[in-house]
């Protein structure tokens, strides 16, 4: 598990390690959560009557919790990336170039993958 990145010594790399496994834990955690609760929820409402309104508001929120946990599915793919960089001695290379992360980026994000322009760069416009 060596870094091929000036820089990055090997205490850094085993706390960020250890912040991505805690960050997997609490995304997956969360996400059972969401699935629980919105079990429960039709549960309760399967037998009762329902207004339009009510649909249409349940509509919007199974939308908007679909795209946190698209979100977070994404989150989850690159903390698995930076996982597995970390094991290839690569963590803190970017995957697109190879150009370094800045420390900086990596402590405040620990599972970027990108340096900050190539990230902004693949951003739907």
């Amino acid at each position: 598990m060596k870094s091929n990145k000036p820089g990055l010594d090997q205490a850094f790399i085993e706390r960020q390690r250890k912040r991505l496994m805690k960050l997997r834990a609490e995304i997956v955690d969360a996400t059972q959560a969401k699935e629980d609760e919105e079990a429960s929820v039709n549960a309760q409402s399967a037998g009762e009557a329902r207004e339009s309104e009510d649909d249409a508001q349940r509509l919007t929120t199974l939308e908007l919790d679909g795209n946190l946990v698209a979100r977070d599915l994404q989150r989850l793919a690159q903390i698995k990336r930076a996982l597995e960089k970390i094991d290839e001695g690569s963590y803190g290379l970017s995957d697109a170039s190879g150009h370094a992360i800045p420390i900086e980026r990596l402590e405040a994000n620990p599972e970027a993958i990108l340096t900050v322009a190539e990230q902004e760069s693949r951003k739907p416009r």
